[in-house]
């Protein structure tokens, strides 16, 4: 097995630098990012289904119909059946989030009451007299609030979100194609290290979705395992949908805590030390993910030093903020991958030798 050369001091300046530069680039166009992501998250969990069909004699692009066919079936099911909902079973779903949210709510007024009790400094300050007492008061505070940038947030995504699919079939349909055209123009001399060079990059990405999913079914597995202990209901999931959220930083781990304390706090209405043992379980699994998980996946999946992939973390979202500590693993890869193939092309003279014969070659045969 070949070993892969050892980055000098330059080279991982110059994979820093390039690395923050890509990030600003796609905080410019996330609207554009985002979509390409999930499109690329899917287009790896689907190829090896397009595959397999090849190999079972399917033509390529028929393969990759099918695949992208089955995927929106898949999209457009739940979708209908949300839509197809009897008004008395939509009626009943309702009633019962109202109920959870009214156990959320009260969860947080016997909170402040025991702040205020613990606290006596507490109980003219303003933060606890002003939060909703009841669901009605909520909902109107929502809504007054928040309803109106929700919804134009959504409609100001919808088009972009619209590209997941589409992109995602043309990627399984001409990904290869794609590639052949990008490196229809190398020169022979430098055609096999280019062809190398891709073959690594689609590794890297390959790699970095398979940590993630491996990420998502150990923060699964614990958060499941604990809300199990503390006696929620519908532990695994809960936990699983904590996990998925947890792919947009901070908001969605903070998303499925608050989701899973008003589940806890709606089943034990009388015992809010089970609410509370969600929080800490939530801050245990957060601090696992940023100093074990994270680092031994998708870390080791790039084939980062746990220490390094922290620092890296820490380095995206001081640039970009939640977006650059999202992508700046994949991004790194990459970087790093590109940054070093290139180095090892410019410092191979018989490379250079190749290239240059192939010219002269070429003027006297011209």
């Amino acid at each position: 097995m070949r070993n892969e050369p050892t980055p000098t001091l330059l080279s991982w300046l110059i994979i820093i630098l390039v690395t923050c530069l890509v990030l600003l680039v796609f905080q410019k166009i996330l609207w554009l990012v985002i979509p390409g992501l999930l499109a690329l998250v899917l287009y790896y969990c689907m190829q090896p289904s397009v595959q397999s069909l090849v190999r079972a004699g399917l033509r390529h692009g028929t393969a990759a119909k099918v695949v992208a066919g089955l995927l929106c079936l898949a999209m457009l099911l739940p979708a209908l059946f949300i839509l197809s909902v009897p008004a008395s079973r939509a009626a009943a779903w309702k009633g019962t989030l109202a109920h959870y949210v009214q156990g959320g709510l009260d969860f947080l007024g016997k909170t402040e009451e025991m702040l205020a009790q613990k606290m006596p400094m507490l109980r003219k300050s303003a933060v606890l007299h002003h939060s909703p007492a009841n669901l009605d008061a909520a909902a109107e505070e929502f809504a007054e609030k928040y309803l109106g940038i929700f919804l134009l947030q959504l409609v100001h995504w919808l088009p972009s979100l619209l590209l997941i699919p589409y992109l995602t079939y043309f990627l399984l349909r001409e990904g290869n194609l794609f590639r052949k055209h990008l490196i229809r123009n190398v020169p022979n001399a430098y055609f096999e290290k280019t062809l190398l060079l891709f073959d690594r990059v689609d590794k890297s990405l390959q790699s970095f979705f398979v940590g993630l999913m491996k990420l998502t079914f150990l923060d699964t597995a614990c958060l499941a395992i604990g809300l199990w202990l503390i006696g929620v209901s519908f532990p695994l999931l809960l936990g699983l949908v904590a996990a998925v959220l947890a792919w947009v930083p901070y908001l969605g781990s903070i998303v499925g805590c608050i989701l899973v304390v008003v589940v806890a706090a709606t089943d034990f209405p009388n015992e809010p030390a089970v609410a509370y043992g969600c929080i800490l379980l939530f801050i245990s699994v957060r601090i696992l993910d940023d100093f074990l998980f994270l680092p031994l996946t998708v870390g080791r999946s790039l084939r980062i030093h746990p220490v390094l992939s922290v620092l890296v973390l820490f380095l995206g979202a001081e640039v970009a903020g939640p977006i650059g500590l999202m992508l700046v693993l994949p991004v790194w890869g990459v970087v790093a991958v590109v940054i070093e193939s290139l180095g090892q092309i410019l410092a191979d003279q018989r490379l250079h030798e190749r290239f240059r014969q192939a010219r002269q070659l070429r003027a006297v045969t011209g």
